[in-house]
């Protein structure tokens, strides 16, 4: 009934933004002589603050259409090259460019929609063909289609690599880090000649009994019985996934909010302030942001309880006890991968050390293979988006691709 009694509260609430919506059109309208007094703009900073509070944010486009390369602009076709039941593989085509360079970029199903990483993609297309996951959103997927369960996503990253041939290098950012390391450790077992020829996995939970995080607590201190009646509910009527188990979007956006309060409250009083100064480009930042971050999907609940026992409260990558289809994870059988992690000084979310404990499980990687970075001044999203990103990550991402292409 809980996730019931939002799905009405939010309908409700769109209705209300419409009707918000259409009263600011009216007092924005360029004719409307009170649009731009001191009344006039209090009034009108109100209605879009509250059309923000009553919004449904819905995914968002890529909207990824050209890339600058050596000072020309070069088109970008996105395209769905391989479509399974969770999960799309989208190419970002640079049209009249060769198909080399290949990176298979894994979102984290943790929530937000793969288009979090639209600047991560922006970065690395001048230099990069790029593929990324797309995850759809659980309540949008029949019953029908069965369980998404830890260890089918492993597989899904298999068959993606498979699907993508020889010389692909794999990055995962966040939550993913641990199936792609998984991955690779399997198809390197099994001498598949699609192993990625490197492997970046950039602020990932592999060890997280290190500088254990607000998120690592909040794991322990709870039981698994917990996370099943609090966190999982049953997908209502009206959806496609209807009857499916999921770890709702809205409660774990709720959790995101939580963790850094005060500042969200902040940027919100900063971009009502914004609003009526008259100070559009700063507002339309928050727009594009919140935009963004605001907009979540719902988690396969086998998924979700499956992660928080075998990563967060059992630490099995860092204690060797993985297993993927009931068998150990070989993690020595990495020889021939390149090795790059990466970690942000101040990421809240993922402590220092917990993604550079990979190094220690991939023991046979010649040291000539490995590299670590801290990024200073960068928290969780900073990793990968954003100027810190831009200028410090990416191009060590890029220049550590083409070493071992």
């Amino acid at each position: 009934m809980r996730y019931e009694a939002y799905d009405f509260y939010n309908k409700s609430a769109s209705a209300m933004h419409n009707i918000y919506g259409l009263i600011l059109d009216i007092g924005t309208h360029p004719l409307n002589p009170y649009s731009h007094t001191p009344i006039g703009r209090t009034t009108n900073a109100a209605l879009e603050f509250a059309m923000r509070l009553t919004k449904s944010y819905e995914k968002l486009d890529f909207d990824i259409d050209s890339v600058l390369i050596n000072d020309k602009t070069v088109r970008v076709r996105e395209e769905v090259v391989l479509s399974k039941s969770f999960c799309e593989l989208v190419h970002f085509k640079r049209v009249g460019r060769e198909d080399k360079n290949k990176v298979l970029l894994v979102a984290p199903l943790s929530g937000h929609h793969a288009t979090l990483l639209k600047g991560t993609v922006e970065g690395l297309l001048p230099d990069h063909e790029v593929y990324v996951t797309d995850w759809l959103d659980a309540r949008e997927v029949p019953l029908d289609e069965g369980a998404f369960t830890f260890d089918l996503h492993v597989s899904y990253l298999i068959d993606f690599l498979q699907f993508l041939g020889q010389d692909v290098h794999l990055v995962a950012i966040c939550q993913p880090a641990v199936q792609a390391l998984i991955a690779t450790a399997v198809m390197a077992e099994e001498k598949n000649t699609s192993t990625p020829k490197t492997l970046t996995l950039m602020a990932g939970p592999i060890d997280v009994s290190k500088n254990p995080t607000r998120v690592n607590k909040y794991s322990q201190e709870h039981s698994m019985d917990w996370f099943r009646g609090f966190a999982i509910m049953t997908v209502p009527p009206g959806y496609p996934g209807e009857g499916r188990e999921v770890y709702p979007g809205f409660l774990q956006l709720g959790g995101f909010l939580s963790m850094n309060l005060d500042m969200h409250i902040s940027k919100y009083l900063g971009f009502f302030q914004n609003l009526l100064e008259g100070d559009e480009e700063d507002a339309d930042c928050f727009r594009a942001f919140y935009d963004e971050y605001m907009a979540v999907l719902d988690i396969p609940a086998e998924f979700y309880l499956e992660t928080i026992e075998r990563v967060f409260k059992a630490n099995a990558l860092a204690r060797n006890s993985i297993t993927y289809n009931g068998k150990s994870v070989n993690f020595g059988a990495i020889n021939n991968t390149a090795l790059l992690t990466v970690e942000g000084a101040s990421d809240d979310v993922c402590g220092i050390g917990q993604t550079q404990a990979a190094h220690a499980l991939c023991k046979n990687i010649p040291e000539t293979m490995r590299c670590h970075h801290l990024q200073e001044g960068a928290g969780h999203y900073g990793i990968f988006s954003g100027s810190r990103f831009r200028k410090y990550v990416r191009p060590l991402v890029t220049e550590f691709i083409h070493d071992y292409s």
